[in-house]
């Protein structure tokens, strides 16, 4: 099954600290005792910040272990992040989010943070993704020249040392999480020792494809979703570099350059038509070089990274939904399997050292492909 254009995903999620509607669901515990060391944190906090108890409520979910709430304040929204530290750390957060925000892009401040317990009172980016305003009938080239900007002010920030190196250990983690998780244990599919090797072999040329790029910082999900569209009485100018708020950040690396654009023109959860995706990757490639970034002087080298790129973060995205759906219960996500699959085939289909996973990929899927050499034989 493929993915038709414009399409955008049913199974979408919303995203962290952002709502579709103003009404908040109710707030259920499963730990009481979190929730008793909630309440005692919140009512600490009520009267410096003058927290409305009564407007409280649940606004989002991730694909992790975190929660959103929303409250009200004399400050307006602010948003509350619930993230159990035995199984979410807050570090990283806090740290990219100063990052960013010493950047100059618009991202989470953090006006109180009970690391112990894992709550955080945050700034409130507002209450429509990007995602969320965009026509699936009509590509929003706006939108997507303004994470273009976005983009290149956070890359233009990088400096090595600061965040987690995007090394071949890791690129090797993620990648084995497509045979671990999505084939063997979604598909039920048991690799032959060659097809192990054509697996191995594509993985090492992809590994070392994406690292001959030079690196930048890599928010590592940046895509609609995580980009906050603001209401105009907040930032009256769209030129303002800080249009968009960023969010879900906190598995930031540096890392391969060719990443973020992969990442934002071949989203999990959207698909546009390929003029389209090429128009705009144009777009940034010029602004990045323009803007000093080393993006390289030939952008059919540079597009060529960026499909190898996306082509090893959809693997990993396809073993990571597989995962969320069999270990953690979380099934919708694997609603959108057919973009991957379509995008991983795609991708293959065009550069000959990738036929083999082309092969392997359509042998899992059980797609029959003609054998153009078996026609007319009687």
């Amino acid at each position: 099954m493929t993915p038709s254009p414009h399409t955008v995903s049913s199974a979408t999620p919303p995203s962290p600290t952002a709502s579709a509607a103003p009404a908040l669901q109710a707030i259920v515990w499963t730990d009481t005792a979190r929730e008793q060391r909630f309440h005692t944190w919140f009512k600490s906090l009520q009267s410096g910040f003058s927290l409305e108890p009564a407007t409280l409520g649940l606004a989002s979910a991730d694909a992790s272990f975190r929660r959103y709430f929303r409250v009200q304040s004399d400050r307006g929204s602010l948003v509350i992040m619930d993230a159990p530290p035995d199984k979410e750390n807050c570090k990283p957060f806090v740290d990219i989010a100063a990052l960013l925000n010493h950047a100059g892009l618009r991202a989470p401040k953090i006006l109180a943070w009970d690391e112990a317990d894992g709550f955080m009172l945050l700034t409130d980016l507002g209450t429509r993704t990007m995602m969320q305003t965009i026509d699936p009938a009509k590509p929003p080239l706006d939108l997507y020249l303004h994470a273009v900007d976005t983009l290149v002010q956070w890359q233009l920030a990088s400096a090595p040392g600061v965040l987690p190196l995007y090394d071949e250990a890791l690129l090797r983690r993620e990648l084995e999480l497509f045979p671990e998780w999505y084939i063997a244990r979604h598909r039920n599919f048991t690799l032959d020792a060659p097809m192990r090797k054509t697996l191995d072999d594509t993985f090492a040329l992809l590994i070392q494809n994406n690292l001959s790029w030079p690196s930048v910082y890599v928010h590592r999900d940046f895509m609609p979703r995580n980009l906050m569209v603001p209401d105009l009485a907040e930032i009256p100018s769209k030129a303002d570099p800080r249009y968009l708020g960023v969010l879900d950040f906190q598995d930031a690396v540096y890392g391969p350059i060719t990443y973020d654009i992969a990442s934002l023109m071949r989203d999990a959860f959207l698909t546009w038509e390929e003029d389209f995706c090429l128009d705009v990757t144009i777009r940034y490639w010029e602004k990045a070089r323009k803007a000093g970034l080393p993006v390289g002087e030939d952008f059919g080298e540079f597009y060529r990274g960026v499909e190898w790129m996306g082509l090893q973060r959809h693997l990993k995205i396809a073993g990571i939904f597989a995962r969320l759906t069999l270990r953690d219960g979380k099934p919708k996500y694997l609603a959108d399997t057919p973009r991957f699959i379509d995008y991983i085939r795609s991708t293959c289909s065009r550069y000959i050292q990738l036929k083999p996973l082309l092969r392997l990929v359509e042998k899992v899927e059980g797609i029959e492909v003609p054998n153009v050499f078996a026609f007319g034989r009687s």
